[in-house]
């Protein structure tokens, strides 16, 4: 018997339910859906993406609803688009031997009176986004106040991406009789809430441990420098041959860059963030949940609602900011009770997240080393020899034997197999022993906290040091300046250390990785009418190079060096730099603008990058290609785009 059966659940239920080949209720539903058949009341639930929470809010609703009243009955709020629909899909497939249940969906990016007219027709359940659908109560177009049910899924996320007042105002169109059911991964401040405002003695299911990572995902990290985390990418892509994954990076600039680079180095990639129109987003989606891409590169905010099945891997190519976010992000894969693989590239000074985040999911990170390339090449072997086992004949091949048979003639059954499999075998193995081994191993001592001031290496090495002329002059001292910095350059805590604050000027450091990006966008920056100047410092005493990589000596406070000189000489360190606070560019200085500008990542082809297995193409390069590779591209970002933060005048102390 179904295990369904013993839900409570109707026989038109059942009936959808085989129809899907749902077998046995997963821990979400099997505790959910009888306590909400059973009465009208206030539930919250605890629950990972990927355990089943839409099937367990949606049998007992479609239960519940009137199907002879076409006055709408339940509202249910999601974070995105993509989930909105999503929900939308499967409400409808739920409710299939349902007779006269409508359900409609509310989002952006969609004609607004369309959506109105699909209400006005009889919608007993509508499933909307907060924006569009506070958008459509301000208008008059849609009418909630005798609903009898409310659904919050993915609470913490709508709430994360800002709707809180959103949420508040729509709750308060609703009746206080109504139930209302919360369905969240985690249950951060503002969740609780909006529970304690808006529910009355709800009840509670946790599945799992609040706020924990899901069992079905294991959690690795691979410690690189920075300069190599982009190759420890792609030899984890080859380590993996049949990887289905999300990249994530935080921010959109990166995420495009990335992906750019993955589709010139001939891998199935594709680049998925806010800047991308409704309908570049969904010629994305539909490639990637076709297979057609391997590697979808994403911000947080893009790939929420992302509900894909059989991701194997989830790759951290950038941490993000808020260590509750990657709970979400490896929430990707692992769904339906199938295994899944977070991973987390890092470097040395990122290590001590790993540990914060440990203790936030309660599970362990397994500390792994980057394959070298040896190890790539014999699992690339062994996939395309199993693959070349595995392939079913086609017959119309025959026709072509005796030719091919004549070609090969002369050849042993060994010779033959050597042949065939160096194909592939030439491309990798050329490639990697031009390229050396690029993991790094950890000590235990490397994850322990440190004070946020102290410096990640005891000198600059690997790390790149640069000269701004603002300083404490311009009421910054080093935390408010690497705060300001972190912020005008959108990167994280981390990224910017060992920070040294002048009177008139200020010294600090970036993995080298964000060089052009502190570059090109600090140099276009204007603090209080005054354009900031960055150059890159050589070391700490000697000379830096301009923005345009020229080499500017020693010293700079000269005319011809093309630096500032201030009516105040106080004598500078590091460098000899001379500043005031409304100095101007002399001759020879930075004008606004000379910085060359990057449009939209990298478009350059790597000539020795491996492609991966399978390619029988046309190139030059030697480099192994990328079965099947997805090679059109999302659109260039374009110069000035919202991207790029504006400056904000420091606070004072």
């Amino acid at each position: 018997m179904n295990k369904f059966e013993q839900l409570g659940l109707s026989e038109s239920l059942q009936r959808a339910i085989i129809d899907l080949g749902f077998e046995n209720p997963t821990e979400v539903q099997e505790k959910a859906i009888p306590m909400l058949l059973e009465k009208d009341t206030d539930l919250v639930a605890l629950a990972q993406t990927g355990t089943g929470k839409t099937a367990a809010f949606g049998f007992p609703l479609i239960q519940k609803i009137d199907a002879n009243n076409r006055n709408t009955q339940a509202l249910i709020l999601s974070p995105t688009r993509e989930l909105c629909l999503q929900i939308t899909n499967e409400m409808k497939n739920y409710s299939k031997y349902e007779k006269g249940i409508n359900v409609v969906a509310i989002y952006g990016g969609a004609s607004i009176t369309e959506q109105a007219r699909d209400i006005k027709r009889g919608a007993q359940v509508i499933v909307a986004t907060p924006g569009r659908m506070q958008d459509m109560i301000n208008r008059g177009l849609v009418n909630i106040s005798q609903i009898n049910y409310c659904v919050l899924d993915e609470a913490d996320e709508m709430l994360n991406m800002g709707f809180y007042e959103d949420i508040v105002n729509i709750l308060s169109t609703t009746p206080d009789e109504k139930s209302t059911w919360l369905f969240s991964a985690t249950m951060p401040a503002e969740v609780s809430r909006i529970a304690k405002q808006f529910m009355h003695n709800p009840q509670e299911i946790t599945v799992g441990t609040k706020n924990s990572g899901s069992a079905t995902v294991s959690h690795e990290f691979y410690l690189v420098n920075a300069r190599d985390r982009y190759e420890a990418l792609k030899r984890l892509a080859d380590a993996n041959p049949d990887i289905f994954s999300v990249v994530f990076c935080r921010t959109k600039r990166d995420t495009q860059a990335v992906a750019e680079k993955l589709i010139e180095d001939g891998y199935s990639a594709a680049a998925l963030h806010g800047d991308l129109s409704q309908a570049q987003r969904d010629g994305v989606m539909k490639s990637f949940r076709g297979r057609q891409i391997q590697m979808l590169v994403a911000t947080d905010v893009a790939a929420r609602g992302i509900d894909v099945d059989n991701i194997t891997h989830v790759v951290n190519y950038q941490l993000p900011d808020e260590i509750e976010t990657y709970n979400h992000r490896s929430g990707r894969t692992g769904r339906a009770g199938k295994l899944g693989t977070s991973i987390v590239i890092v470097t040395k000074s990122e290590l001590r997240k790993i540990s914060s985040i440990e203790r936030i999911i309660k599970q362990k990170f397994e500390e792994k080393t980057i394959p070298s390339g040896i190890e790539i090449c014999e699992i690339q072997l062994l996939h395309l020899a199993n693959k070349i086992k595995d392939t079913e004949v086609d017959h119309e091949i025959d026709n072509y034997l005796p030719a091919i048979n004549q070609v090969l003639d002369g050849l042993s059954k060994e010779e033959l197999i050597k042949k065939m499999v160096s194909v592939e075998f030439n491309r990798f193995i050329a490639y990697y022993k031009k390229n050396r081994d690029i993991s790094k191993q950890s000590s235990g001592s490397d994850r322990r906290e440190r004070d946020d001031r102290e410096p990640r290496e005891n000198n600059n090495n690997g790390a790149t040091r640069y000269f701004v002329n603002i300083g404490s002059r311009d009421n910054f001292d080093w935390m408010t300046l690497k705060d300001y910095l972190k912020e005008t350059l959108d990167l994280g805590r981390d990224d910017v250390f060992k920070v040294d604050v002048k009177e008139g000027f200020s010294f600090f450091n970036t993995d080298p990785e964000h060089t052009d990006k502190v570059m090109e966008i600090l140099n276009n920056v204007q603090l209080e009418g005054r354009r900031i100047n960055v150059e890159i410092s050589k070391n700490d005493g000697g000379g830096r190079r301009d923005h345009n990589g020229r080499s500017s000596g020693g010293s700079f406070g000269g005319r011809s060096s093309g630096g500032f000189r201030g009516e105040r000489s106080s004598t500078p360190r590091e460098g000899g730099f001379r500043s005031d606070r409304n100095s101007a560019p002399r001759e020879g200085g930075f004008s606004r603008g000379s910085a060359p500008r990057r449009e939209g990542g990298f478009t350059q082809r790597s000539s020795d990058a491996p492609r991966r297995e399978g390619g029988f193409g046309t190139r030059s390069s030697d480099a192994p290609k990328r079965e099947s590779g997805f090679t059109s591209r999302a659109p260039r970002r374009s110069e000035g785009s919202s991207d790029t933060p504006r400056p904000r005048r420091p606070r004072k102390e």
